[in-house]
């Protein structure tokens, strides 16, 4: 594959896909060529079509591209599409551009619990890449359809799998306290959610209960065999801008001391399939020591908003153990994490 890799991101005007095109600016290997909206943008230039809501400014070059619809066939030549479609919609036009030949880094919950569809987190599960292979298979298409996890089920899953490969996992009790930007661009209503917690968020715990299993299963013969840990979760909206705030009770197979929990965090690597690449976090964990941490203000960006944030180790009196993990929802866990699984698709030579 020649670089720069053409590539497009599908839904480009909102939060999450104005994440993609600030991510995608001078990266190594990709080359940002197309850019999807509404009817109602279709041929304006991005910087005209889009209400731009991130602190940084538009890059120049994308400002310049021209807007099309999501379901177009003309996509200047793009090889992978970044899809921040809604999931309704990804439903209907993330297949055909599988069928046409693309590859699919999806944002979207419509395909995550297909089970020839990866769900990718490569700092801990870069082999599921290799269900690529099943899906054609099953699909007869040339393309790829890869997803990211749940925002939420990111920074949380991440721990988990360094606990769950040094002692075992049995239980999880988690309680998240997820960001505005979580529910894309307005979000919340102001008068919902100042001087306020929201308790409830549509469809939220049972990916949080699920999605975690299928990540830390061991893919085996072509498909992926689940992790069986039982997991509860309650899920709220609160006051911040970005970063998700998971607090963890987890039941180990064995106790150890608070001490070597913290050092199984800051000892974790990620595998050697997916260490190299562009978008690895590195570290992929860093544990705090103050009392007070995590902090979405101060701690979200830590690691260009790839690395996963953990403090408060400590005793719980009804499982093993208790803490708190932090991860940038609209880069660990939405944008980033897409870019991060398109360069473990194209180091493993399956463009």
């Amino acid at each position: 594959m020649k670089f720069p890799i053409p590539v497009a991101v599908l839904g480009a005007t909102g939060s999450v896909g104005q994440r993609f095109v600030s991510l995608l600016d001078g990266h190594p290997w990709f080359k940002l060529v197309a850019l999807t909206g509404s009817d109602r943008t279709a041929g304006k230039p991005f910087k005209e079509g889009c209400t731009w809501v991130l602190n940084q400014s538009m890059p120049y070059q994308a400002s310049e591209i021209l807007l099309t619809t999501s379901d177009s066939e003309n996509l200047n030549g793009a090889a992978i599409c970044f899809s921040a479609l809604p999931a309704d919609e990804a439903k209907i036009i993330e297949p055909k551009m599988a069928k046409a030949g693309l590859v699919v880094c999806s944002n979207a919950s419509a395909f995550r619990t297909d089970p020839d569809v990866p769900l990718l987190l490569p700092e801990i599960n870069p082999e599921h890449i290799g269900l690529v292979k099943t899906q054609r298979q099953i699909r007869g298409w040339s393309g790829a359809i890869l997803t990211n996890p749940n925002c939420t089920s990111t920074g949380m899953t991440v721990s988990l799998k360094a606990l769950n490969d040094a002692i075992g996992v049995k239980r999880v009790f988690a309680v998240s306290l997820q960001a505005l930007s979580g529910a894309g661009y307005p979000g919340v209503s102001s008068m919902d959610i100042i001087d306020n917690v929201i308790p409830y968020i549509g469809g939220e715990e049972n990916k949080v209960e699920t999605e975690p299993n299928k990540m830390l299963g061991k893919f085996l013969d072509g498909k992926i065999l689940e992790s069986d840990i039982k997991i509860s979760a309650h899920t709220n909206r609160v006051a911040v801008v970005d970063g998700h705030t998971v607090v963890l009770s987890v039941d180990l197979n064995s106790e150890i001391p608070d001490k070597d929990v913290i050092e199984i965090f800051a000892n974790y690597r990620a595998p050697e399939l997916a260490a190299h690449l562009p978008s690895s976090p590195w570290p992929v964990m860093v544990y705090r020591n103050e009392v007070n941490r995590p902090q979405p203000k101060l701690d979200r960006d830590t690691g260009k908003g790839m690395t996963t944030v953990i403090g408060r180790v400590r005793k719980d009196p009804i499982f093993s153990i208790k803490y708190v993990t932090l991860s940038h929802n609209t880069i660990r866990g939405a944008a980033g994490g897409s870019i991060y699984n398109a360069e473990l698709f194209v180091d493993q030579g399956l463009l």
